[in-house]
């Protein structure tokens, strides 16, 4: 088949190179010309993927209409916030039939909608729309090191098409129907990675690191529980593998963000070193938004975003965060 993906950064340039292993032709969409010549001629995206070769089959281009042109699949890996930017220019170029996964993972500002809701607003068809997510880190995937990941559609066909699409020998890919629990998984591990980087950032243990990321998913669970999700898919690979991943690995910019952050750099300094989206530090206001629009506590979200946005300290949010009133350990699903 004919694939197009939209998004040339690191896993998006990882899932051009999965895919065309299998035999597919891939047209990889790079927002920079510079960037689309140096893949075409070098087979290397170094910037993003070090010494990783492409395969023959992929090529790229920073034309969007000659990268759709024919596709029988679409794969979106832009940034979160440039989602709807970019489907707008898609409009006349894709087919109203044919299949996207959003492999992208945040929630828009201001409309507080999920990425495949982005899409399907600018492009139709939200039964043609599918998110795939799970302890997916590029620079592994390159390596064919043994990974999993979930592809949620509300269309079962859909669903199916796309873990027939991506699954490898090392890459097992599962179903599910929860698209909406996958997406807030998505966007919201994000957030606690930062927060763990922030505590390793400050030397605060291993012990710290984990009540950051168990506390950290019940509070993932609480909001996909106010919004109609099912809570369990914050126990499965877009959940807790992702999460894990996100939170303990050194290749997760999440992660190495908030250790960069606790020892004194800002996020600006941090992206324009990395040449990387830190999507976590964006995420956390839309998904703050969510909380409060739905009434649901999320103490750990809270606490980046008041670092992040309000000038407070990280030894002012820590201990706010152990003052809180005592409770029991599972609230918040009545």
């Amino acid at each position: 088949m004919r694939i197009a993906v939209i998004g040339a950064g690191s896993w998006g340039s990882a899932a051009a190179g999965l895919l065309a292993a299998k035999g597919h032709s891939v047209e990889l969409w790079a927002r920079r010309a510079e960037l689309a010549q140096e893949i075409n001629e070098t087979r290397q995206n170094k910037d993003y993927l070090g010494d990783y070769v492409f395969p023959s089959t992929v090529h790229s281009s920073s034309n969007i209409s000659e990268v759709l042109a024919g596709s029988d699949a679409v794969v979106m890996v832009t940034p979160a916030q440039a989602v709807r930017e970019v489907a707008k220019s898609m409009v006349n170029y894709v087919d109203d039939k044919t299949p996207i996964v959003v492999l992208s993972k945040g929630v828009e500002h201001k409309t507080g909608l999920v990425l495949t809701d982005v899409i399907a607003e600018e492009l139709g068809g939200p039964g043609r729309v599918a998110a795939l997510s799970g302890p997916n880190h590029a620079e592994e995937i390159c390596k064919e090191k043994p990974t999993a990941a979930v592809v949620a559609s509300y269309n079962k066909d859909v669903a199916e098409f796309f873990q027939e699409l991506f699954a490898r020998s090392f890459f097992r890919v599962y179903t599910s129907t929860d698209l909406l629990g996958v997406e807030l998984c998505a966007a919201s591990k994000n957030i606690i990675a930062i927060a763990t980087g922030m505590s390793v950032g400050q030397g605060l243990g291993d012990n710290t690191s984990s009540v950051i990321m168990t506390r950290g998913l019940a509070e993932i669970s609480r909001l996909m529980h106010a919004m109609g999700a099912e809570a369990k898919t914050a126990m499965g690979l877009a959940g807790m593998g992702d999460l894990i991943t996100t939170c303990i690995s050194e290749n997760s910019r999440n992660r190495s963000f908030g250790v960069s952050f606790a020892q004194g750099e800002s996020l600006e300094d941090y992206k324009k070193r990395r040449h990387m989206v830190v999507e976590g530090a964006y995420s956390v206001i839309s998904v703050r938004e969510l909380a409060k629009q739905h009434k649901v506590e999320m103490p750990i979200t809270e606490a980046v975003y008041q670092v992040l946005y309000e000038g407070k300290s990280l030894k002012e949010e820590s201990k706010k965060l152990f003052d809180r009133e005592l409770t029991q350990e599972f609230y918040g699903f009545e």
